[in-house]
């Protein structure tokens, strides 16, 4: 009985939490997009210094959100593999089973850099963000491709998720990034994300929390080599068609033998 008493207490609070947490996200979008990021435009005149140091700022705000959370009970995460990330230009490509993904990964990778969708551009929490710290419109039509490239070879650390949104069923890749790793020549640093149990999955509402506290285990894996690929197939598009079903197959697998542990 006691015990019961205790578990439904405690949901309680982490719904609390949860809607605790999306409400200081929130405030904290509108701070930086109304203050810091304007006073940063003021101080600091050329650009691509003014993108660095809004993206360290985006690092050690999301660092602090992702500390919040776990403070509060919410979540808890453990990461591996987090000394591959120290480097620069990595196309860093992971599943996406929640809506925190890339608050997790931003949180911990420098120098990051990320697709977002259009309509953040014009979100009033959002907006602020996406454009000081520069990155990529997902609506740039032919122009995406080449600014992700561009991206890479500017030393930037590319984080995408090529499923193209949440998934918690089976994984299936779009090309894109494949294209990406293959015009470009760029090694992928491959990343997996579970959570168990599943919580803030597509469809999920924020106040549907998981009987107990979510844990986040995010695993950043061995480079894989993207040159093999294309010397084998002999031209970039059947090399992106390869290294596609690949990933695909590798995601899968990581991501059940994750489940299995």
């Amino acid at each position: 009985m006691l015990s019961s008493v205790v578990k439904r207490l405690n949901c309680y609070w982490r719904i609390l939490a949860t809607g605790f947490s999306f409400l200081a996200f929130g405030v904290g979008g509108l701070l930086l997009g109304l203050a810091v990021f304007p006073l940063l435009n003021l101080f600091v005149t050329e650009r691509h210094s003014r993108v660095l140091a809004a993206r360290h700022v985006v690092l050690v705000v999301f660092r602090a959100f992702v500390g919040l959370m776990r403070w509060l009970g919410v979540l808890r995460y453990e990461i591996s593999g987090l000394e591959r990330l120290q480097r620069r230009g990595l196309l860093i490509l992971a599943n996406h089973p929640t809506l925190i993904d890339t608050v997790f990964l931003m949180a911990f990778v420098k120098h990051a850099d990320c697709i977002v969708k259009s309509r953040l551009w014009t979100n009033p929490f959002t907006r602020g963000t996406v454009r000081a710290a520069g990155y990529i419109s997902n609506d740039s039509g032919t122009g995406l491709l080449e600014d992700c490239i561009a991206s890479l070879r500017q030393g930037s650390n590319l984080i995408i998720f090529p499923e193209g949104t949440r998934t918690d069923g089976p994984i299936n890749l779009k090309r894109g990034a494949a294209n990406i790793a293959v015009r470009s020549l760029s090694n992928v640093t491959p990343v997996i994300i579970r959570c168990v149990p599943p919580t803030l999955v597509k469809g999920a509402k924020w106040w549907q929390v998981p009987p107990v506290i979510a844990r986040f285990r995010i695993e950043v894996k061995e480079e894989i080599d993207v040159l093999a690929f294309v010397e084998k197939a002999g031209s970039e598009t059947l090399a992106a068609r390869h290294l596609t079903a690949y990933l695909q197959d590798y995601f899968r697998k990581e991501s059940q033998s994750n489940a299995a542990a």
